[in-house]
């Protein structure tokens, strides 16, 4: 071969050969990409880098590309608590790294943040603000405690332990517990002056956090885990609506006074489905404001039963409507289901329903109580919440202390009360607690239908036309509906 054909065969081959090489760079870079994101542990994302700092959610390389309209890169992802520097032991404070999670899954959606299995959180007390992108999950497997000792609680203005706001389309899930560790909380003030943790704090307020509290939020769902001794209030949604409680469980002993179950105020369109409650005061307690709400096979006590109210404190206006609790199991409770306002309220409770409801060993299982008052003595007033269309169907089992107590206002007499099926019978001698009363109807009007025991407790006054002439109008137009409106 001549020389210039030598030169000319050479230039040949390193044209051809170039791109071989390069593309042997470009595929080597991309395969250790892939091994550094395969390594990373469990593949959850927000893992700590070298630095000790959380990693961006950066996705693996063998992610699929998005199939998505929106500019959501994934459709699931994954934030471990653990991730994000919580060590889990109980004893650390866990709080930052699961503010952190929080504000790392926010923005992405359909993601999960996760409370993992066979570890402990120690929470201090943290607001998880929204709005987030949809369908954001807080996934409890493992446990969360809230701080034993009081002098760890923060005393000004402390309203809630794990505050949410302004969520939606969320939902808390899980197998785990949510720990309020209250004890310290219930204690008598005067038992309190030796405590080292007493005289750290100064002060015990008079309101006590509450668990987990929604507010503004729409379209939760809460399910499947427990909730125990919270300092107060276990579950509370404010201002909310579009809820989904189901299959929970909530407990604090009898001990734990003012310690309601699930406490609903300002919030509408509401399903409380299989639900075992047993706490120191309301398994439900449902304020004003509140419409649409369902609640369907819940095992309730000890406590004080389901109540709607107090209602009307101070004067206030208070507006409930379209309550039916249905299938419902109540031992060992103060009351089985009531209606409690205070004197001097204004606005109405209508379109209430209690039926299938099974009481054991309760003191006072159908409660209209319009005198309410838990100080020494209230000031009489003539003005009251109006309590009208109340039914009260299929009420069977044991009471200790009186079956039925209907004390409605001189002035605001109770209208379309309906009692209807109901068999009560006292409880055995040794479950008594006092002296056993006889059914009350007082200012109460509407019908009744057999079987109706024990005897006596056909006691409404028949029809509404005498209420009128007591109160010189009907209850709804002396509070006309529109007061309630927003």
């Amino acid at each position: 071969m001549s020389p210039k054909n030598s030169v000319l065969f050479l230039l040949f081959l390193l044209f051809h050969s170039t791109p071989i090489f390069l593309c042997d760079l470009t595929e080597g870079r991309h395969v250790g990409n892939g091994r550094k994101h395969n390594n990373d542990h469990h593949g959850h994302w927000g893992r700590k880098g070298n630095n000790g700092r959380p990693k961006g959610p950066n996705p693996p390389a063998h992610s699929p590309p998005p199939s998505h309209s929106d500019d959501r890169p994934y459709s699931s992802r994954v934030f471990d608590i653990l991730s994000f520097g919580a060590a889990g032991d109980g004893v650390t404070d866990d709080s930052k790294a699961l503010l952190q999670a929080w504000e790392a899954a926010c923005s992405v959606g359909s993601a999960t943040i996760e409370i993992p299995s066979e570890f402990k959180f120690l929470i201090r007390p943290v607001t998880l603000k929204g709005p987030c992108r949809p369908d954001l999950v807080l996934k409890i497997d493992g446990v969360i405690m809230g701080p034993s000792d009081l002098s760890d609680w923060p005393h000004k203005g402390l309203l809630q332990w794990i505050n949410l706001m302004w969520v939606h389309d969320f939902t808390i899930r899980g197998n785990g517990i949510v720990d309020g560790r209250g004890s310290h909380w219930w204690e008598e003030p005067e038992s309190l002056f030796q405590e080292s943790t007493y005289r750290k704090s100064k002060i015990i307020p008079d309101t006590k956090p509450t668990a987990i509290r929604f507010y503004g939020s729409q379209n939760v769902t809460v399910r499947d885990i427990s909730i125990v001794n919270s300092p107060q209030c276990h579950l509370k949604f404010d201002g909310s609506g579009g809820i989904r409680v189901s299959n929970i469980t909530i407990m604090s002993p009898g001990n734990s006074p003012n310690t309601d179950g699930i406490h609903l105020q300002n919030t509408n369109k509401v399903e409380i489905t299989d639900a075992t409650i047993g706490c120191g005061d309301d398994c439900i307690s449902i304020q004003t404001g509140c419409s649409e709400v369902y609640i369907h096979r819940v095992n309730c006590g000890p406590g004080h039963g389901i109540s709607l109210g107090s209602l009307g404190r101070d004067n206030s206006l208070a507006c409930v409507n379209n309550i039916t609790a249905k299938n419902i199991t109540i031992q060992d409770a103060l009351s089985g289901v009531r209606i409690k306002t205070w004197q001097g309220g204004k606005g109405w409770v209508r379109g209430v329903t209690f039926s299938d409801v099974s009481v054991s060993n309760v003191e006072t299982p159908i409660v209209i109580d319009q005198f309410y008052c838990d100080r020494r003595s209230c000031r009489n007033s003539s003005d009251a919440v109006a309590v009208s269309d109340v039914t009260f169907n299929g009420v069977r089992g044991t009471y200790a202390r009186q079956p039925v107590y209907l004390a409605c206002s001189d002035a605001r007499p109770c209208e379309g009360v309906r009692l209807t099926d109901v068999e009560l019978s006292p409880a055995s001698e040794r479950h008594l607690r006092g002296l056993l009363r006889q059914p009350l109807c007082w200012n109460a009007y509407g019908e009744t239908r057999a079987p109706l025991l024990p005897q006596g407790i056909d006691c409404l006054q028949k029809g509404g036309a005498a209420a009128l002439l007591l109160s010189g109008a009907s209850a709804q137009d002396s509070h006309p509906s529109d007061q309630c409106l927003p």
